[in-house]
């Protein structure tokens, strides 16, 4: 049982971790929309007292207009490693722009398999009908992402559309059986991913961990959906150090209390 962050000691965790990785959507800000200002003020100040890793199912666009465009000039970008579409590709802040290290981008024979095999199992489960905001499946590059009620969907929908996530569940069994040479997850409240088998957010911290050489248990994770069904377990299953929160709120309390002791 990955613990609520209030339930962790804090010391102990501030001694092991050496990197501090984040989910984004409703873990660093709401989702789509950028951090709020105190939020990006002790994410800031926390890359002045350690690495620090933002692993995300979304786009690089999303990574910089919700994360980097709202930094404080004393954010440290050296120390910043930036990991979206679910860790399939890694930047680093290089020569004064943000380099791409690695990518696993898909096939365009995958990625048309990929898409073919949401649209038809989405519409036979009714997945296709009702309220849409913006676009239902979005090529990422490294991920093709199926998002129920469209990628621009406010909180409230998406929070509401599938609480028990049976639905999500169903569809990427469906599109899995499909595509069994590469790897379907459910991932935020109304999505199912698809990617390159073996690359996703437990691929991120082992690279994280190898990269910094580190051990992947020098990671502490902190995400909001920590269940075995949640895009963030695979970090923990890893052997990253997990800590959930609820949101936004609470990993401010948090960083505060990582500043507090780093």
């Amino acid at each position: 049982m990955v613990p609520f962050w209030t339930e962790a000691d804090l010391d102990a965790v501030a001694r092991r971790a050496r990197l501090v990785a984040f989910d984004l959507d409703n873990t660093l800000a709401r989702s789509k929309q950028p951090m709020l200002p105190e939020m990006a003020d002790r994410f800031s100040r926390l890359t002045r007292r350690i690495d620090v890793a933002v692993v995300t199912g979304g786009r690089q666009e999303l990574v910089v207009s919700q994360v980097l465009d709202v930094l404080t000039p004393e954010a440290d970008l050296g120390r910043l490693h930036l990991m979206p579409t679910s860790g399939t590709r890694y930047y680093r802040w290089r020569d004064g722009a943000w380099r791409l290290v690695l990518s696993h981008d898909l096939s365009s024979r995958d990625k048309a398999r990929a898409v073919a095999s949401l649209e038809r199992h989405a519409r036979a489960l009714g997945l296709m009908d009702g309220a849409c905001w913006g676009e239902r499946i979005e090529d990422r590059g490294s991920q093709i992402t199926f998002s129920a009620l469209g990628q621009q969907a406010p909180e409230e929908a998406k929070r509401a559309w599938d609480a028990d996530g049976s639905l999500k569940r169903r569809l990427a069994e469906a599109v899995q059986a499909d595509l069994p040479d590469l790897l379907v997850r459910a991932g935020g409240y109304t999505s199912v991913d698809v990617m390159a088998r073996g690359v996703d957010k437990a691929y991120a911290v082992r690279e994280l961990a190898a990269r910094q050489g580190i051990g992947v248990g020098d990671i502490v994770f902190v995400g909001d959906r920590m269940g075995p069904d949640g895009n963030d377990w695979p970090a923990v299953a890893a052997g990253a150090f997990g800590l959930r929160v609820d949101g936004p709120r609470d990993t401010l309390g948090l960083c505060e209390g990582l500043l507090a002791r780093l």
